[in-house]
């Protein structure tokens, strides 16, 4: 099982980027597939999971990316997405993905089939 996380880069504040994870070896559309980042001496930080239940998208975000950032999945394509808009300096970090294994959705242990992280910043 792989995840490869694409699409990081170098972004003037204000500017955008669309992360993606690409999976292989299994489908995950019925699990909840998260995003989390870390900055450089920082813990990692959840900031956004979905999951298709019943057929529609259950989307969960950490507080400080609410409103800005947008976690949507493909299928068909086993691949998870995350545009991020309005960027900020303080969203500079490694973003990784991952697949939920169970329990808190939030909680970055509850996450296992971590991809290699795709480096994102913002330039003031």
């Amino acid at each position: 099982v792989q995840l490869q996380a694409s699409g990081g880069g170098l972004v003037q504040a204000g500017g955008s980027l669309k992360l993606s994870c690409a999976t292989s070896g299994r489908t995950f559309s019925s699990t909840y597939m998260g995003w989390f980042r870390q900055a450089s001496g920082k813990e990692r930080e959840f900031v956004a999971a979905i999951a298709t239940i019943r057929g529609s998208s259950v989307t969960r975000y950490g507080d400080s990316v609410k409103g800005r950032f947008t976690i949507s999945r493909d299928n068909a394509k086993n691949t998870v997405y995350l545009q991020m808009n309005s960027l900020k300096p303080e969203d500079t970090a490694v973003y990784y993905c991952a697949a939920h294994i169970g329990g808190v959705v939030s909680d970055q242990r509850s996450y296992d089939y971590w991809g290699q992280g795709t480096q994102v910043t913002v330039s003031s």
